[in-house]
């Protein structure tokens, strides 16, 4: 080891951000992975066969990113929204007409929504087929199933918001569609329109689960979600391939 680094790791200064060695041996390497807040959503050890990139083709990976993509630009888009059926639409009008790059920055919104779906329906087509559903991991895919659901309720939510007439009848048949469910069908339906119609409700309701209720929910179950792939030892393998780690 060049002797500035090995200076520069027996500093005080650098002791109070890494509390171990040098990762040059097992010890440390896997005190590196367990101490650090970012190695720590990594497992200490991996499958070699997992880490082949056409093995899960990082289509849990640009989910995530997509999540975050979507949280930043809509975060922005907040800025030039209100949920008002008499201005709505004005807003939307507004943004892509006069706000610098609001065009863009509401097409990169609903894009990464389109692709999102469709990651994550193909991150779990990916878990099905190659067997990662299985014990010990029933537990995280029915996490990932839940959150599938969440991904298709977050699209659904948002469709509503521009409030025009494509969104209007749109939301129109979906809430008809729900209140036919068994059971709690009709509950269902006017939980979400908050009456019998579409209308002021209706909208104050889906803006509140798009921008907060259904984010959380992803949120908190993706934390779950990453945590247990990390305690159940990185994305799944073969029983054939433990030993190659």
């Amino acid at each position: 080891m060049p002797n500035w680094i090995q200076t520069i790791t027996n500093s005080r200064f650098w002791k109070s951000f890494f509390r171990h060695g040098w990762p040059d041996n097992p010890l440390d390497r896997s005190l590196v992975m367990s101490s650090n807040i970012f190695f720590h959503l990594h497992p200490v050890k991996v499958s070699r066969k997992s880490l082949r990139a056409t093995y899960s083709f990082g289509l849990g990976v640009i989910a995530l990113i997509c999540f975050g993509l979507l949280s930043l630009t809509g975060l922005l888009l907040m800025f030039y929204y209100t949920p008002t059926i008499e201005r709505a639409y004005t807003y939307i009008l507004t943004l892509q007409t006069q706000v610098p790059f609001g065009q863009l920055l509401r097409n990169m919104h609903r894009w990464a929504a389109h692709l999102m779906v469709i990651v994550v329906v193909l991150h779990l087509a990916r878990v099905f087929y190659t067997g990662a559903y299985k014990p010990p991991r029933e537990f995280n895919w029915v996490i990932g199933v839940i959150l599938l659901l969440l991904t298709l309720a977050a699209s659904f939510t948002g469709y509503l918001l521009p409030w025009d007439q494509l969104a209007f009848w749109a939301i129109t048949v979906g809430t008809s569609v729900a209140g036919y469910a068994p059971g709690a069908g009709p509950t269902l339906r006017i939980f979400l329109l908050g009456g019998t119609e579409v209308g002021q409700e209706a909208l104050t309701r889906f803006y509140a689960l798009h921008v907060m209720l259904v984010p959380m929910g992803i949120l908190l179950l993706t934390s779950v979600h990453l945590w247990r792939v990390r305690k159940d030892g990185g994305l799944a393998a073969n029983q054939s391939d433990a030993e190659d780690r």
